[in-house]
């Protein structure tokens, strides 16, 4: 029955519990006045009528009882059958009272409205219809045949008033409970909607923050639990501005000024400095006026921009690198030259026979400073040459051992140096040369920062999702990580590690991380460095494992 269905929630008209207590106590306030009346007048009615009095009290007693127990507390839905009986009853109490107190010249008829009220109200417009005929044809055979009394206009306006009782209150019944049903759906799409927008913001890895004008936090998705580093469930509803001003400054001063100016944040940086780590934040903040009169409230929109700023960094630095690489090339070219023109003059000068012994050294040390000038002309040369010419499928895995192999003999490894090569095979597309200088520098690098004892773990394999920078559009990457057990790297050279002539060990060009710099961009790649302090050094470089297209063609 599709009537009394839903709980009514919203809806002008009262619930049918609430009707039913009316009706019930209506019930037994009619048939307690008759039977009271009849009772005092004892003396001057007929004992019949005090007798059927007695009889309707004493049966309305029993079944308002009754259906006050289905109805409320056994806490059951009214159905159909169970309204059609509570009308029966109503209407043969009604008549009985009528019939009693003087049929058509009885004060008490207008009793019928009510009922046909609650009937419409209650029940749909069929159910009514046809209690309103009973109602009708009871009251007609009641004055006609029980009190035979001809049919007046008075009669037949009282018909008339109950006909149109039922239809008005079941119209309007009728409507308010189709608007009823449009208010309930357009709430349950409400409902769905906000449950909708809710998984949202859970799931979004941006930070949402709301807090009143008092400061107060009243919204926190997990995303800003992570990164700001508290707990909603301890902070929801109390002032969380000075916990924001302690972990991140600039971000309590963007809430704060929306909060007191109206002012909106766009893309603010901020730094969180939590115990774990400091990192940057980018925030928008924006106000929302929840009622007219109402304070408003300050919504925070803002996520870790940590990777966009270390891959911004690797891009400058690539371009500073090919910018430096450029000028080394002309430079080294003009130099190169004159340098061999001035060592061969000075060596002819060194053989020449009446050159004593103090010119001889100071001619060898010429030619030997010259030597060594030409080799750093050499390994500039080589820094501004790095390009991949010959790009073909192989095994990374494969290279790093033999890199391995070719450090181990190098003069300035220690002989117990310890270097592990770990991981599966590897394959990819790149140029063999350049993958052989990049392993051979960082693990090179990795034994003379470490000196004696070293212990160096080279791994190569294929990285998780998370493990590379978001926004780094690196496609199928492999990885190579190359980890020392040294003291790690200074302060003031991290910032500088892959510039030319930047190093920390004495006698060194600083060309070496350059040059695995530019070979790591000749591939389209990543290299990232992790120093904590005393902890050693973890150089991981992030490849693609083939080619683009345009590339390959």
């Amino acid at each position: 029955m599709t009537w009394l269905r839903g709980d009514r929630r919203g809806s002008v008209l009262p619930t049918p519990q609430s009707l039913l207590r009316s009706v019930y106590a209506g019930r037994m306030c009619v048939a307690g006045a008759i039977y009271l009346t009849a009772a005092l007048k004892f003396a001057v009615v007929a004992p019949l009528d005090l007798l059927v009095t007695s009889f309707v009290l004493v049966a309305a007693v029993v079944v308002t009882i009754a259906s006050y127990w289905y109805t409320h507390l056994s806490r059951r839905t009214p159905g159909r059958t169970f309204l059609y009986g509570q009308a029966l009853f109503d209407v043969a109490l009604i008549t009985t009272v009528v019939h009693i107190t003087g049929g058509p010249q009885s004060d008490l008829t207008p009793l019928y409205v009510p009922l046909i009220a609650v009937t419409a109200v209650l029940m749909p417009p069929a159910s009514t219809g046809l209690i309103t005929a009973l109602v009708g044809i009871v009251y007609f055979a009641d004055v006609f045949f029980g009190h035979t009394t001809p049919m007046s206009a008075q009669v037949g306006l009282q018909l008339l008033v109950f006909a149109a009782v039922a239809a008005v209150t079941a119209y309007f019944a009728s409507r308010v409970s189709v608007m009823g049903a449009e208010r309930e759906a357009l709430a349950g799409e409400l409902r769905q909607a906000r449950l909708e927008a809710a998984d949202v913001l859970r799931s979004v890895p941006t930070g949402i923050v709301t807090v009143d004008q008092a400061g107060h936090l009243l919204y926190c998705n997990p995303a800003a639990e992570q990164i700001l580093g508290f707990k909603e469930r301890q902070w929801r509803g109390r002032p969380i501005m000075p916990e924001f001003a302690k972990i991140a400054p600039e971000f309590w001063a963007a809430i704060t000024a929306t909060a007191r100016r109206g002012v909106r944040a766009m893309r603010v940086e901020a730094t969180v400095r939590r115990s774990d780590r400091t990192f940057p934040i980018g925030v928008t903040t924006t106000t929302l006026d929840v009622e007219p009169a109402g304070e408003p409230r300050v919504t925070a929109i803002f996520t870790d921009i940590s990777d966009s700023k270390r891959l911004e960094e690797l891009h400058l630095r690539a371009e500073r690198l090919e910018a430096v690489a450029e000028l080394s090339s002309s430079l080294a070219h003009e130099i190169k030259n004159p340098l061999a023109s001035i060592r061969s003059s000075v060596e002819q000068l060194g053989r020449a026979k009446r050159v004593n012994a103090d010119e001889k050294f100071l001619t060898s040390l010429v030619v030997r400073e010259t030597d060594r000038l030409s080799r750093l002309l050499s390994e500039f040369l080589d820094f501004s040459r790095v390009r991949a010419t010959e790009c073909r499928p192989l095994d990374l895995h494969s290279v790093a051992a033999a890199a391995i192999r070719l450090v181990r003999e190098h003069p300035d490894c220690p002989e117990d140096a310890v270097i592990d090569l770990m991981g599966d095979a590897t394959p990819m597309e790149g140029d063999e040369d350049l993958l052989h200088r990049v392993v051979s520098n960082l693990v090179l690098n990795a034994v003379q920062a470490t000196g004696k004892g070293a212990r160096v773990v080279v791994r190569t394999g294929r990285p998780q999702p998370h493990d590379l920078p978001g926004g780094a559009g690196i496609e199928s990457p492999v990885s190579l990580a190359v980890s020392d057990n040294g003291p790690g790297i200074p302060d003031n050279l991290r910032a500088r590690l892959f510039e030319p002539f930047v190093t920390g060990r004495v006698g060194g060009t600083g060309l070496g991380l350059a040059i695995v710099q530019r070979a790591v961009d000749a591939h389209r790649g990543l290299v990232l460095v992790d120093s904590p302090p005393g902890q050693g050094t973890t150089f991981t470089v992030y490849f693609p494992a083939a080619r683009r297209k345009e590339e390959a063609a």
